[in-house]
C-alpha cells in the first residue's frame, strides 16, 4: 500500500463494537483499509463477531463505567496505532420501566454505560486529539434523547444528556480543531430490541398498563425497524470525511418525523405560555 493511500486512512476507537450499529462499522472500517480499536466487555465475542485478522484491528475488553480500562484503553490505541482520529462512542443499551418501578440500581447502571462510559472515554481521548490539532468524535444518542416514548423515561434521560453534552463539547472543542456530531437514530434493524441490549424493569405494577402496551409495540417491531444499520456505518465514514460534518444529525425517516413532531410541539407549547413566562419579569 502507497502512502499517499495510507493519509486517506484514520484511525479509529470504537466502543460497544460486538454487536449492532458498532459491529456494521467495524466490519466496513476494516474492509476499508482503516485501522481500528473497538471495545466491548467481551473481546472473544467481538473477535468473533469481527472475525478479522491482522495489525489493523486492535480489540479491547473494557468495562466502560471502569475510568482506568477506558484510559488504559485509550492509551493502549494510542501507543499501537500513533494517533486517534475518530472516536465513536456507539456502547449502550435500551431500559424501559416507570421510574417507579426501575431500581435505583437499574438506573444508575443505564447512566453508567450510556453516559459516564462515554464521558469517561471523552476525558481520555481529548488530550491526545488536542496535541494532534485533529480529530472527530461521533456520539450516538437515540431519537429517544429528543422525542422519548411513554415507558422509556430513564433511557431518554440518558440520551438527553448524551445530546445536551455533546453540543456543548462541539463549542469546547471547535478552536482546538477537533469536531462534534451527535447522532440520534431511529429504530434499526440491529439486535437492539433483544433481551442483551435492552432491559425491562424486573419490577411490573398493574397500574403502568400504558408503559406495557409501548414496550409490546416496541418488541413486535424486532426484525422489521426501518433503518439499515450498513447505511448507518457508510453514513458514520462519510461523516469523518467531512470538513464540516453536522453538530446534529437525524438517522431514519422515523427520527426525522418524531425530531419534528417534538419541535412543533416545543413551538406551540412555549407560545401558548408567553404571557406567564414574560410575567416573572421585574
Amino acid at each position: 500500500m502507497n502512502t499517499m493511500n495510507m493519509e486517506n486512512k484514520k484511525v479509529w476507537f470504537v466502543t460497544g463494537a460486538s454487536k449492532g450499529l458498532g459491529l456494521a462499522l467495524v466490519k466496513q472500517l476494516l474492509q476499508a483499509g482503516h485501522r481500528v480499536a473497538a471495545t466491548s466487555r467481551n473481546s472473544e465475542s467481538l473477535i468473533n463477531a469481527v472475525n478479522f485478522t491482522g495489525d489493523r484491528f486492535l480489540p479491547l475488553t473494557v468495562a466502560l463505567g471502569n475510568d482506568e480500562q477506558v484510559a488504559t484503553a485509550i492509551r493502549q490505541t494510542h501507543q499501537t496505532f500513533g494517533r486517534i482520529d475518530v472516536v465513536v462512542n456507539n456502547a449502550g443499551y435500551g431500559i424501559g420501566g416507570s421510574i417507579e418501578e426501575l431500581t435505583d440500581q437499574e438506573t444508575r447502571d443505564s447512566f453508567e454505560v450510556n453516559v459516564f462510559g462515554m464521558i469517561n472515554v471523552i476525558r481520555h481521548a481529548l488530550p491526545i486529539l488536542r496535541e494532534q490539532r485533529a480529530g472527530h468524535i461521533i456520539n450516538i444518542a437515540s431519537i429517544a434523547g429528543i422525542a422519548p416514548a411513554i415507558g422509556w423515561s430513564v433511557y431518554g434521560a440518558a440520551k438527553h444528556a448524551v445530546i445536551g453534552l455533546s453540543e456543548v463539547l462541539a463549542d469546547d472543542v471547535k478552536s482546538l480543531g477537533i469536531k462534534v456530531t451527535v447522532i440520534a437514530p431511529g429504530a434499526f434493524r440491529t439486535n437492539f430490541l433483544e433481551a442483551d441490549s435492552l432491559v425491562l424493569s424486573e419490577k411490573k405494577i398493574d397500574a403502568y398498563a400504558d408503559i406495557r402496551a409501548s414496550h409490546e409495540r416496541y418488541s413486535n417491531m424486532n426484525g422489521q425497524q426501518a433503518g439499515d444499520p450498513e447505511k448507518a456505518a457508510k453514513v458514520m465514514i462519510e461523516l469523518s470525511e467531512m470538513s464540516e460534518p453536522p453538530v446534529y444529525l437525524l438517522l431514519g425517516s422515523d427520527a426525522y418525523s418524531r425530531a419534528f413532531s417534538k419541535l412543533d410541539l416545543l413551538s406551540s407549547s412555549y407560545r401558548q405560555w408567553e404571557a406567564i413566562t414574560k410575567s416573572t419579569d421585574y
